[in-house]
C-alpha cells in the first residue's frame, strides 16, 4: 500500500473520499458522513502523494497549486474539512504536522522569523497587505473589513457582521466626548472611520501599508473628516503623544513573541492615567508554538498567533489592569467561509489579476483557516486593559447597552 494511503486511512473514518492515483490506481476512505462533502481528489504524478505525506500541510499546498493535486468532486474547502474535521482539536488527535525533524527545524526557523525588527516589519506587511486593491475589493465587504466579523446570527450578511464587529468593539471602548484613540494597525481605515462618525471621537490611525494608507487617507478626504480621522505611514514604536483609547485589530498577530512586552509598554507609555486599550488578535488554545509552513512562506511571512499564556506574560508587571477578556469562537469560521464563497464567485478576475496558481492559494489559504476556527486549536481573543482601577464601570452591562445603542443607529 502506497504511504499516501496509510496516511489517509488513519485519517479519514468520517465523510468518504476517493482517491485516483497517477498510476490509475483507485483507493476509498471513510464512510458517508452528512456533515461533510463527499470528496474526490486525483494526483497528476507520484511525486505529489509523497510530497504530502512527508509535510501535509505545505504538502498538500503547493500540490494543490501546482494543480499536481486535482480535487473533481467537490472542492479544496470540502477536502480541507475532511481531513480536518477528523482530527478535532477538542478530541486530542494530531493535526496534520510534518515529520517531527521536520518540525523542529521549522521551528527555530519560525523563531527566527518571527524577530519583527522595524525594516522587517514594513517587509512583511507589504507582502500581504500591498496586493492589489482590486483583489481586496473582490472579497470583503464594502468597508474593507480584514479581520474576523461578530456574528449576533450566524445567518447574517458579510457587512452586517462587519458592522457588528465595529459596534462591538466600540461599545468596550468606552469613549466619551472630545476623546483622542490611537488606531494600531489602521487597515484601510474603516474602525477609526466609524469611531469618528459614531462617537466624535478624534482618531489617529497608523500603519506599515503604503497601499493601505493611501486608501484611508483618500476616505478621510472623501468623508471631510481628514481634520478628525488622520492617518500616517509610522511604526506603533515611534508614534509619540498621548491618548485616551488604544484600539488595536488584527495586528497583534504581526508583532512576535520577543516584542510582546515592549508592544504593551508602548500602549501604557502612550496612554492616559485613565486610559484604554482594546486589542483584538487571532490566538491559538494550545501553547506557545509556531505558525504553519504553508502560512509563513506564502501567506503571512513572521506573523505568529500567540497563546493566551504568551499574551499574558506581556503585560504582567506593566501595572495595567486586564478588565475583560472575551473569547470568540466560530466567529472567525463563518467569515472566512463567506470571504471563500465571494473569491470563488470573482475566480475569473483575480486570475486576470495574477493567475491560476495565485487564485488556488488564495482559495486553500481561506479554506485552511476556516477548518482551523471550526475543528482547530484557533480562536479570537478580545482583551480589553486599563491603567485606571476605576476608569471602567465594574459590570458589563455599559458594554452591552453601548452597543446595542451603536447597532441601533
Amino acid at each position: 500500500m502506497a504511504l499516501i494511503d496509510l496516511f489517509l486511512a488513519r485519517r479519514v473514518k468520517r465523510g468518504h473520499l476517493t482517491v485516483h492515483h497517477a498510476d490509475g490506481k483507485i483507493t476509498q476512505f471513510g464512510t458517508p458522513d452528512p456533515e461533510f462533502r463527499d470528496v474526490t481528489i486525483r494526483f497528476t504524478d507520484k511525486g505529489a502523494a509523497n510530497l504530502i505525506v512527508r509535510n501535509p500541510g505545505l504538502g498538500a499546498a503547493e500540490a494543490f497549486m501546482d494543480g499536481r493535486l486535482i480535487v473533481e468532486q467537490g472542492d479544496i474547502r470540502d477536502l480541507v474539512n475532511l481531513l480536518s474535521g477528523n482530527g478535532k482539536w477538542e478530541d486530542g488527535k494530531r493535526t496534520l504536522k510534518p515529520h517531527p525533524l521536520r518540525e523542529a527545524v521549522a521551528s527555530v526557523t519560525h523563531r527566527l522569523n518571527r524577530i519583527n525588527m522595524t525594516r522587517k516589519s514594513k517587509q512583511n506587511v507589504a507582502h500581504h497587505y500591498d496586493l492589489s486593491d482590486r483583489l481586496y475589493d473582490l472579497f470583503l465587504d464594502a468597508d474593507r473589513q480584514y479581520s474576523c466579523a461578530y456574528f449576533t446570527d450566524p445567518g447574517n450578511s458579510l457587512g452586517q457582521a462587519q458592522d457588528d464587529k465595529k459596534a462591538h468593539i466600540a461599545a468596550k471602548l468606552a469613549l466619551k466626548p472630545g476623546m483622542k484613540v490611537l488606531d494600531i494597525g489602521c487597515g484601510w481605515g474603516g474602525m477609526a472611520l466609524y469611531l469618528h462618525a459614531k462617537t466624535g471621537a478624534e482618531v489617529l490611525g497608523v500603519t506599515l501599508s503604503e497601499e493601505q494608507i493611501k486608501v484611508a487617507k483618500r476616505r478621510a478626504e472623501e468623508a471631510g473628516v481628514a481634520d478628525k480621522v488622520k492617518f500616517e505611514l509610522i511604526d506603533y514604536r515611534h508614534v509619540t503623544g498621548t491618548f485616551d483609547r488604544i484600539v488595536s485589530v488584527g495586528m497583534f498577530e504581526h508583532v512576535g513573541p520577543a516584542h510582546y512586552k515592549a508592544f504593551f509598554r508602548k500602549c501604557r507609555e502612550l496612554l492616559t492615567p485613565e486610559g484604554v486599550l482594546l486589542m483584538h488578535t487571532i490566538g491559538r488554545m494550545n501553547g506557545p508554538g509556531v505558525t504553519d509552513d504553508f502560512t509563513a512562506k506564502y501567506i503571512f511571512p513572521g506573523g505568529y498567533n500567540p497563546a493566551l499564556s504568551e499574551i499574558v506574560k506581556g503585560y504582567e508587571g506593566l501595572k495595567m489592569f486586564p478588565t475583560d477578556i472575551e473569547v470568540l469562537r466560530l466567529h472567525y469560521a463563518y467569515t472566512l467561509d463567506l470571504w471563500y464563497d465571494r473569491t470563488v464567485a470573482a475566480k475569473a478576475q483575480i486570475v486576470a489579476l495574477y493567475d491560476e496558481r495565485f487564485y488556488r492559494m488564495w482559495t486553500f489559504y481561506l479554506a485552511g483557516a476556516s477548518q482551523a476556527f471550526r475543528y482547530g486549536g484557533l480562536v479570537n481573543y478580545q482583551l480589553q486593559m486599563s491603567r485606571s482601577r476605576t476608569e471602567l464601570p465594574i459590570t458589563r452591562d455599559y458594554m452591552v447597552e453601548e452597543e446595542r445603542r451603536l447597532r441601533g443607529a
